[in-house]
């Protein structure tokens, strides 16, 4: 499942919040001015048989893995019946809260079968998908549409592995790995593999095809190349259990453009389910990944997209809301989108500053280490941090937190109004 979009102006149906062109003056004498961020305020801180012929996605009949959580759901979506910015960073203005240690190397060029490093995360609002390949026309209508921010659009097909029928996927592992789970996205390993022209699958293919890493399966496309496993993580998409590089996607006759992920922060998604749809035509499936058959918390109760993150870290502070930690989220890296060091050293998607993060970091996802670059830590850690500062008391003593996250009123009043825009968006 996808981060929240993010709630904005009230326009496209988006919830009354301030408008994030309109900016206060800073009224933090400490920090120095940041520059190229588009939001102000940081924390302180196998062999199957059959035919040699790709299914076309949208038009495939034989059910798809029958997975329990989302998987078989969607694939059902996707297949028809049967005819063919940065803010300042908590703590570091007045020296309340120590400030983060980090990396924020820029995004290198892929070389040579080398997968780049992730910059930012991308979460998918709408997947939409045709019969045939979505023509380059209709894709840039659907990239001009009003508050749509990112879209990429995917080769895939059916295609058969240890007999049963998948729903594969081939991608740019470099850019593509933006468009998952954040912790998906961040494991090099899998994307690496995709570069090296192996595949990755769900883990729940994984389990039922009983595939393991390393070894190698035919998969039957129009052709049946042989792969290796190269591993399993939750991808985030509905109904699609596998990806394969662009060049084995080709070799196998994966239709090219069959998919379209589209990005619309601020914008109702069943809003721009009913614009891609119109674009596209009726013929097309077109599925609006925040709707709660397509969400999950993922395999054991682990969250898969900032959403989840954020209702997940509010437990751990009894009182704060889940909207406030979104809320923070949004104004300080758009929800990962833009979590690269600021000109004042706050780091990661809830832009603490290094000193901070080592009283308040926390080791979210049990890797063994708190990493200020990782949701699954830095969220919990905005959670603690606001927390140690009263924000699950709420009143007087939530907006102290909050001036305590960035030590100007302008900052809380836009947090505040932008978490009852999710409290009215999301409830």
């Amino acid at each position: 499942m996808a981060p929240p979009s993010a709630p904005r102006a009230a326009e496209d149906g988006a919830p009354d919040a301030p408008a994030t062109a309109a900016r206060p003056p800073r009224q933090r004498p400490q920090k120095k001015q940041r520059k190229g961020r588009s939001s102000p305020g940081a924390p302180a801180g196998a062999a199957g048989g059959g035919p040699r012929r790709v299914l076309p996605l949208l038009i495939a009949t034989i059910a798809a893995l029958a997975v329990a959580s989302t998987s078989a759901g969607v694939y059902a979506a996707l297949t028809t019946d049967g005819s063919g910015g940065h803010a300042a960073s908590p703590g570091g203005s007045h020296g309340d809260a120590p400030p983060s240690a980090g990396q924020g190397d820029p995004v290198k060029v892929v070389d040579e079968g080398q997968v780049a490093p992730l910059r930012r995360v991308v979460p998918p609002d709408v997947l939409a998908a045709e019969a045939g390949s979505i023509s380059a026309a209709k894709i840039a209508k659907i990239a001009k549409l009003k508050r749509v921010r990112d879209v990429v659009a995917v080769a895939g097909g059916a295609v058969q592995l240890q007999g049963r029928q998948v729903n594969a996927f081939a991608v740019d592992p470099s850019s593509f790995r933006s468009w998952t789970p954040p912790g998906t996205a961040k494991r090099t390993d899998l994307w690496a593999a995709l570069a090296a022209d192996r595949f990755v699958v769900s883990p729940d293919a994984a389990k039922q095809l009983q595939l393991t890493k390393g070894y190698e399966y035919p998969v039957v496309g129009r052709t049946i190349p042989k792969l290796t496993m190269g591993g399993s993580g939750d991808l985030g998409l509905p109904g699609i259990n596998m990806l394969v590089s662009k060049k084995s996607g080709t070799q196998m006759g994966l239709v090219p453009n069959v998919a379209v992920l589209v990005n619309a922060p601020g914008v109702s998604p069943a809003k721009v389910v009913a614009a891609v749809r119109k674009i596209l035509g009726r013929g097309a499936n077109v599925v609006n990944l925040h709707d709660a058959k397509y969400q999950s918390s993922g395999t054991g109760g682990k969250a898969n997209s900032y959403l989840d993150l954020y209702k997940q870290a509010a437990t751990s502070c009894p009182g704060l809301s889940w909207t406030v930690l979104a809320a923070i989220g949004q104004v300080e890296s758009d929800h990962g989108r833009n979590a690269g060091r600021s000109s004042a050293g706050a780091l990661g998607p809830m832009q603490f500053m290094p000193a901070t993060w080592k009283s308040y970091g926390v080791d979210g996802d049990g890797d063994g280490k708190a990493d200020i670059m990782n949701p699954y830590d830095a969220i919990p850690g905005a959670a603690k941090y606001l927390c140690a500062n009263g924000a699950g008391r709420g009143g007087q003593q939530l907006y102290r937190a909050v001036w305590h996250y960035n030590h100007a009123d302008w900052y809380v009043q836009k947090v505040l109004n932008l978490a009852r825009a999710y409290a009215a968006r999301y409830h």
